[in-house]
């Protein structure tokens, strides 16, 4: 499967060499792709604009700051990326600093970003997850407490078993939460995720869900 990486920064780079290691066909697109030079020397992956991955790809994975989701959507072309999945890994972050620990973000807790995105391009088939972790544990975390829990949510049952097999390849347990709308609560988790380490200054945790075993 082909898949682009729509953005260039930590999180973008590490999924894109991540889905290069389970046997994806990856390109990686940036505003200025000369600055990713040495990053495809080193991969092999190919640095584009945007509007060129998205219509060469099959699938995306949104890997921009929140902020500039919509804009790097419209930067690639909706009509690029119309029926296809592209999964959100975004979260609505604002530039504020965070209090107590606890970041600010720009959305209501009765709406979500992805959402929003879902809304502005109702033609792609957007997929929240990835978002709940650093990027240092993305692809394929060694945890003693065994496999962490990736939650996904979206509308199409077809772009979520695409996701949720990348979620196994890459590792985790994946857990469908359902429709776009449970992203109002998937994205929040991006903000419980980073208390802990602006209080420890440890970084190296995940989330898991356990559920007692059946009888």
């Amino acid at each position: 499967m082909r898949i682009a990486v729509l953005g260039s920064g930590a999180v973008g780079q590490t999924f894109a060499k991540g889905l290069q290691t389970h046997g994806y066909d990856v390109q990686i697109a940036s505003r200025s792709p000369a600055k990713l030079a040495e990053f495809s020397n080193t991969t092999g992956i190919s640095a584009v604009p945007f509007d060129a991955a998205a219509s060469w790809c099959e699938g995306a994975v949104l890997a921009v700051r929140g902020s500039m989701a919509e804009e790097a959507v419209r930067e690639a072309g909706p009509e690029n990326l119309a029926g296809k999945l592209v999964i959100d890994v975004t979260n609505p972050l604002s530039d504020a600093p965070p209090e107590d620990g606890v970041l600010r973000v720009f959305t209501g807790p009765n709406e979500s970003l992805m959402e929003r995105l879902q809304a502005a391009f109702p033609a792609i088939h957007f997929v929240k997850a990835f978002n709940s972790v650093g990027n240092a544990l993305m692809v394929n975390p060694q945890l003693p407490g065994g496999k962490p829990t990736m939650f996904y949510c979206g509308n199409d049952a077809g772009a979520k078993k695409i996701v949720a097999r990348i979620i196994d390849q890459f590792g985790f347990e994946g857990e469908d939460l359902g429709t776009a709308k449970a992203a109002r609560v998937i994205e929040p988790l991006c903000q419980l995720w980073c208390i802990p380490g602006f209080r420890t200054g440890q970084w190296q945790h995940a989330f898991r869900l356990l559920r007692m075993p059946t009888t």
